[in-house]
């Protein structure tokens, strides 16, 4: 049973491949037969895409020149302009050095003060919470005041004469005056926070008269408490050190060695130095008779 069962077996796959060799073949002679149609349609089809790349290229060939000599001239226009940019730069850093640029800022610093003190720096608004979920409308303000009305013409002294240390200070053997700058923009903090805020935040004189009065602070104190705080970093960076790095004594020795000059030879250094000629024996002989 086992045998015949072997048999059949082979019987099928015997003739599963003589099947699969016939297919195989006639499928070979199919693609043989269309092979030179295959062959011709891809020489047509090689010959219309050079035929059509020919004529692109011929088309988009200006273009490509025009595009090709705008970047040159852009490439030129960004090496002027680089070239412009780093003279001007070159200048700029040669007049606006950085003790320069430390003065305006405090300078500016006090324009802003002095400035600031003619801006309301508090109002009243009237209605407040009414006024919560409207965004077109803004409530009513009253008792608008200035810096001015709070601590009179206090701090104007005061900035004038930051402005003036921050001039003489200028000098390299003033750098202290930076001290006097950081001082005075403490006394303006002081001021501004010891009786300007407070006198801001302050609406009992308005509070009887409306109801839902609010005290709020104007752009005024904030612009006065901005040019304060512009002083206070002026001063330290005209009073800053540039940092010092410190080294062991190994490093101190090895950077001595590496300054310490040659000595030079003198011509009778060199003259000694110089081997002296070997005398022969004979010679020496000679030398020693009388």
């Amino acid at each position: 049973m086992i045998a015949a069962a072997r048999r059949r077996i082979g019987a099928v796959l015997s003739a599963a491949g003589k099947r699969t060799r016939q297919a195989d073949r006639a499928a070979a002679r199919q693609f043989e037969k269309l092979r030179p149609r295959l062959t011709r349609l891809m020489r047509g089809a090689r010959t219309k895409a050079a035929r059509l790349a020919k004529a692109l290229g011929k088309r988009l060939r200006p273009i490509a020149v025009l595009v090709l000599r705008l970047f040159g001239r852009g490439e030129q226009w960004l090496r002027r302009a680089s070239a412009l940019a780093i003279k001007g730069a070159t200048r700029a850093s040669a007049i606006l050095t950085p003790r320069r640029a430390v003065c305006a800022v405090i300078l500016i610093s006090a324009l802003c003060l002095i400035v600031s003190q003619f801006v309301h720096f508090r109002s009243v608004e009237i209605g407040r919470p009414g006024y919560a979920g409207l965004l077109a409308a803004a409530p009513p303000t009253v008792a608008a005041k200035t810096p001015i009305d709070a601590h009179s013409y206090a701090l104007l002294p005061v900035a004038l004469l930051a402005a003036v240390a921050a001039v003489m200070a200028l000098r390299p053997q003033r750098r202290g005056l930076g001290r006097v700058v950081v001082g005075l923009g403490l006394l303006c903090i002081a001021v501004i926070l010891l009786v300007d805020l407070p006198m801001g935040l302050d609406e009992s004189a308005q509070a009887t008269r409306f109801s839902g009065a609010t005290a709020v602070l104007e752009n005024g104190f904030y612009a006065e408490l901005a040019a304060a705080a512009g002083l206070v970093l002026g001063g330290l960076l005209y009073y800053a050190r540039p940092c010092r790095i410190r080294i062991n004594l190994s490093g101190r020795a090895a950077s001595g060695r590496r300054r310490r000059r040659r000595r030079q030879v003198s011509s009778r250094d060199r003259a000694a130095r110089r081997a002296s000629p070997r005398r022969s024996g004979a010679a020496s002989v000679r030398a020693s008779q009388p």
